[in-house]
């Protein structure tokens, strides 16, 4: 029996306006995260309590005695970002008991793929196992941009970082992207997707959705990074689209362990119109960028038959 989501659709026409993170933060220009948190924000709207974890997000919006936001908001280790998240839940649901709360807020937990694939995920795992009810979305730049554009679990293969520096006997990052979002599906929680800035519908429904189920959510969204991805701030929505559309970063989203692809597409666009974008891949041949090419299908793919299956 397949279970039905049932939120509050965002459309063009009811779109959300108030914005929770006031202008004037210290994000860089053409920054993808912060475009992508305050449009979750949006979606999620004023009730709401925020973990963030340290990284770029937290670092531009609450530089002391400043802060950016205008929902209760508190800052977190890299490593426990869902176990304070967790921590908060239950204290809403012992409130509740007591009789003191009578509109439970939603709770989010903000982390980038480093404080999530790398640092965290332990915490998150924790977390989406126990099963409480928070949204955990993972703001995914691909590195440790905040510290210096260090590689993460969650940077390609082949992009250029400080630490994974192309040169005669490398090709920058070796390893293939950790799949964080299948991980989170692996938990059997009631709701996992992947969204993107560039297609900002469906990526507030999915925070709607998200926030409607009964216990533990992920969303991952990715956030291209001008400054360290080496690409020009103007361009962030462009390769944000690219990455969709070439099958790099599809958007797809499980509900209740059922797959869904958000954006079917008949064929992919090659993947070296994405990659010609950003310095960080400038330095790979023609064979690395076939590798990339025959790999992003073949995932793709798999992809498509687990929705297929279903």
């Amino acid at each position: 029996m397949t279970r039905e989501i049932k939120f509050e659709k965002i459309t063009a026409k009811n779109i959300p306006t108030e914005s929770l993170i006031a202008s004037g933060h210290r994000a860089c220009q053409g920054c993808g995260e912060i475009l992508a948190m305050g449009m979750v924000m949006k979606a999620a709207g004023p009730n709401t309590i925020v973990a963030n974890a340290t990284g770029c997000m937290e670092i531009v919006t609450s530089p002391f005695p400043q802060t950016a936001w205008k929902t209760p908001w508190i800052h977190v280790a890299f490593e426990n970002t869902a176990a304070v998240a967790s921590g908060i839940e239950a204290a809403l649901k012992v409130l509740e008991k007591k009789g003191k709360l009578k509109n439970r807020p939603n709770v989010i937990a903000f982390a980038g793929d480093g404080a999530t694939a790398d640092i965290g995920l332990q915490s998150l795992s924790g977390a989406l196992e126990r099963g409480h009810n928070f949204l955990y979305v993972c703001l995914d730049n691909e590195a440790y941009m905040n510290t210096g554009i260090q590689r993460s679990s969650s940077t390609p293969f082949g992009a250029a970082t400080t630490t994974s520096p192309p040169g005669k006997k490398s090709k920058g990052q070796y390893t293939w992207k950790k799949n964080v979002a299948m991980i989170a599906a692996a938990h059997d929680i009631p709701y996992v997707a992947t969204a993107s800035p560039a297609y900002h519908l469906d990526l507030m429904n999915k925070v709607r959705k998200a926030l409607a189920v009964d216990g533990p959510a992920y969303i991952q969204i990715y956030s291209p990074c001008p400054t360290g991805w080496r690409s020009k701030p103007s361009q962030s929505i462009t390769i944000a689209k690219l990455a969709v559309q070439t099958g790099v970063f599809p958007l797809f989203e499980v509900e209740y362990g059922k797959f869904k692809l958000s954006q079917p597409r008949k064929e992919l666009k090659p993947v070296e119109e994405y990659l010609n974008l950003q310095r960080r891949f400038r330095h790979l041949k023609e064979d690395d960028i076939a590798f990339i090419q025959e790999k992003v299908k073949e995932n793709f793919e798999k992809l498509k038959k687990l929705c297929e299956l279903e």
